[in-house]
């Protein structure tokens, strides 16, 4: 679920500036939306809410407190990525394993590759990170391209993408846990505080 949600985060970022960060209603919508999603799903708000909760407590995401609580990703910051390694990353993340002709293709509502030679050279990129972001697959017979899938999900079996675990089952996932849930605890106490503060601030008026 988390990619999922980085993934949109990317994704709207890049495709509809104009209206990012996301309301947690707008992101909702993202996730569960039939175009340009392989598979499509059909999510709840709690469930998106959880997986942001998760990523800011990775450092992927991050609150906007406001008339409306919307959500941003910090993803291009934390891991340095170009607008095109960040259309990349969420094409992968949106629709799985595709060859680098298919992220050209589908890239094109968040960046216009001139050709497969930047493509390439912004895969390279992403798989020489520390730790790499994308791998190339082995090529499955009978096709004429090897695929490319993103890693942030765990390895990926060679014939398909990688099962979930999500982002957590890094190094030390029970400690991480504890760790995310002490931070949203937190980060709650701190959204009540600023609702509070609000709240008094206009009764001034």
């Amino acid at each position: 679920m988390e990619c999922r949600v980085l993934g949109c985060l990317l994704e709207k970022q890049l495709s509809t500036p104009d209206v990012y960060p996301l309301s947690m209603n707008a992101l909702l919508n993202a996730c569960n939306q039939s175009s340009n999603r392989d598979p499509v799903i059909s999510v709840t708000e709690p469930e998106v809410k959880e997986a942001v909760d998760i990523l800011v407590g990775l450092g992927l995401a991050e609150h906007w407190p406001g008339r409306v609580l919307k959500v941003a990703h910090t993803a291009k910051p934390t891991w340095n990525l170009s607008v095109q390694e960040g259309a990349l990353l969420a094409e992968l993340l949106l629709r799985g394993p595709q060859t680098p002709g298919e992220l050209r293709t589908n890239t094109r509502r968040m960046y216009a590759f001139p050709d497969l030679a930047e493509v390439e050279a912004c895969l390279s990129v992403l798989m020489e990170a520390e730790p790499p972001l994308v791998v190339r697959l082995a090529k499955v017979p009978g096709a004429r391209e090897a695929r490319v899938a993103h890693l942030l999900s765990g390895p990926v079996e060679p014939g398909g993408p990688a099962q979930e675990p999500p982002l957590t089952n890094r190094p030390g996932r029970a400690d991480r846990v504890e760790q995310l849930e002490a931070e949203v605890a937190s980060l709650r106490e701190e959204l009540t505080a600023l609702r509070s503060a609000f709240e008094a601030f206009r009764n001034q008026f």
